[in-house]
C-alpha cells in the first residue's frame, strides 16, 4: 500500500480555561510563526466562548467545550483529529513563549531520530534560569517533598528531591528522561497510535507522567536543550485549594494505577537512568 502523505508537518493544541487574552495571543503567535505546514487546535474549557481572543488565521481551528472537561480530555479532542493529519503533535501550554526556529529544530531532531517518541526542549524562566522539569518516575515521597514549603524534612531530604529532578546533570546536554513535563510535549503521532493518548481518568495533573511513562516503554523520551522556550509556570496548585485537591486526587489515581511503594518498573527505569546520566556526567567532566 502507498504510504499516506500527511497534510501537515505538525499539529498543536492549546487548552484554554479563563486565561489572559494577551498571554494566549502571544503563545499562538509563537506557534504560528513558522514556514512548516501546521495546524493549531485551540480547545476552550471555559464556561464562556473566548473565540474573540483568537486571531483570524486559516491554520487555527477553535473548539468550544462550554465546560471544563479536564487537561487530558481537552487535549485528546485535538489529538484524535491530529493522528491521521500530521507526523507530530505538540501539547502546548498557553503561557509558553519561544523565538523563531524552535519548532524547526525540534521537527528536524525528530526526523533524524526515529527511535524518539517524545521530546521536550529546555524550559526556562524569563530570566533564563532552568525550570527543572526533567524527572524520574515519582514515588509518593517525591510528590510530598515537592509540596513542602522549606520544612526541616524538605531541607534534610533536598538531595533526594534534586535527584528526582535530575539537577546533577546540569540540564546542558541531550539526555533520555522518563518523565517530561506536559507544558510542552512534542510527540510522534505514530507513537500515540501505539501507546494511546491521555488517560482521561486524570482530570488535571500527573496525566503527563502517565503518558510519558507509556511512551518511554517503547521509545526514547528525550530532553533537547538546543531548543529553548520560556514558561510563566504559575504553579497554580501551590496557591489554589481547588487545584491542590485535583493534584491530590490525580496522585492517588496515578499510584493506584502504577503502584504505590512496590513498582518494579519505576525502580528499574529510575536506576537505569541515574546510572546512565551519572556515567555520562563523569565522562563529560573528564573530557
Amino acid at each position: 500500500a502507498a504510504r499516506r502523505i500527511n497534510m501537515y508537518s505538525m499539529t498543536g493544541s492549546i487548552l484554554l480555561y479563563n486565561n489572559k487574552a494577551e498571554t494566549v495571543q502571544k503563545t499562538i503567535r509563537c506557534f504560528l510563526d513558522t514556514e512548516l505546514p501546521i495546524k493549531l487546535y485551540i480547545v476552550d474549557n471555559s464556561a464562556d466562548d473566548k473565540k474573540y481572543i483568537i486571531p483570524k488565521d486559516e491554520r487555527i481551528e477553535y473548539i468550544f467545550n462550554g465546560k471544563n472537561v479536564g487537561f487530558g480530555a481537552g487535549h485528546n479532542i485535538a489529538i484524535r483529529k491530529s493522528l491521521n493529519q500530521s507526523s507530530y503533535h505538540l501539547i502546548l501550554n498557553p503561557d509558553i513563549f519561544f523565538k523563531d526556529g524552535v519548532l524547526e529544530k525540534l521537527h528536524a531532531f525528530m526526523e533524524a531520530n526515529n527511535e524518539v517518541g517524545l521530546v521536550m526542549p529546555r524550559i526556562c524562566h524569563f530570566d533564563g534560569s532552568n525550570q527543572y522539569l526533567c524527572k524520574l518516575f515519582p514515588t509518593p515521597l517525591d510528590l510530598i517533598l515537592r509540596r513542602l514549603n522549606l520544612s526541616v524534612l524538605k531541607v534534610l531530604l533536598k538531595g533526594k528531591l534534586d535527584r528526582y529532578e535530575l539537577r546533577f546533570t546540569g540540564y546542558d546536554k541531550i539526555m533520555d528522561v522518563p518523565y517530561l513535563s506536559g507544558c510542552f510535549m512534542f510527540i510522534r503521532n505514530e507513537v500515540l497510535k501505539k501507546t494511546g493518548i491521555f488517560d482521561e481518568r486524570f482530570f488535571m495533573y500527573l496525566e503527563d507522567v502517565d503518558l510519558s511513562r507509556r511512551i518511554h516503554r517503547y521509545y526514547r523520551t528525550v530532553y533537547y536543550p538546543e531548543a529553548v522556550v520560556y514558561h510563566e509556570h504559575e504553579k497554580g496548585s501551590y496557591k489554589n485549594y481547588t487545584l491542590l485537591k485535583h493534584h491530590i486526587v490525580s496522585a492517588i489515581q496515578y499510584f493506584n494505577k502504577w503502584g504505590w511503594f512496590f513498582d518494579d518498573e519505576r525502580s528499574n527505569v529510575n536506576k537505569k537512568i541515574i546510572s546512565q546520566l551519572s556515567i555520562e556526567k563523569l565522562i563529560n567532566k573528564n573530557l
